[in-house]
């Protein structure tokens, strides 16, 4: 009899942990909309990361710090010139993505650099233009990091200083196999 009440636990538990799963797993994959393997590929920015970018700006310019944005979204042929360069073409690496592998591809990141007092485009990620001590590419980072971006600088393997994306939860193969984030209208604090 207690052989088969260990039996009948063990099913219970395995029953139960293949439940929360499918739950789990299904509630995942509703956040996001399959357009299946041909997904075009959007011809704008996200419309939570363009909000969020637009609070960057803001935030930044509270903080004396004037950032422009460089870049948004490339197509996968853009992608792939500036995967040539320091390749197959004149200048140094840039990327390690190729067309279809970046962020950038799907609306979800973007490049940006500092205006400096005289005017000029900066990458200067030392540069301490509001005087604050703190050199106002690491400020920038921190305000995007605190409105949920990834910053390619805390990046190991290749430090990328201009870049923010948000991934939202969601693989560059899931992007290519047409998985997108879906989004609600809600109000967000940040």
């Amino acid at each position: 009899m207690r052989r088969y009440a260990t039996d009948f636990t063990a099913w219970g538990i395995l029953i139960l942990l293949v439940i929360v799963l499918l739950l789990v797993f299904s509630q995942r994959e509703s956040r996001y909309k399959d357009l299946g393997d041909d997904a075009p590929l959007p011809d704008k920015l996200n419309p939570v990361v363009e909000e969020k970018m637009d609070k960057l700006v803001q935030r930044a310019a509270d903080k004396g710090i004037e950032i422009v944005i460089t870049e948004t979204v490339r197509s996968k042929i853009e992608q792939n010139e500036l995967y040539a360069k320091g390749r197959t073409a004149d200048g140094s690496v840039v990327t390690y993505a190729r067309g279809g592998e970046s962020y950038h591809n799907y609306g979800l990141a973007f490049d940006y650099a500092l205006r400096n007092k005289d005017g000029e485009l900066i990458w200067d990620i030392n540069y301490d233009g509001n005087g604050n001590g703190k050199p106002d590419w690491f400020e920038v980072a921190e305000i995007a990091k605190d409105l949920g971006f990834e910053w390619g600088g805390d990046w190991s393997r290749f430090k990328d200083y201009p870049h923010l994306q948000m991934d939202f939860g969601l693989s560059i193969r899931q992007l290519q196999n047409g998985l997108r984030p879906k989004h609600e209208k809600k109000d967000d604090p940040k």
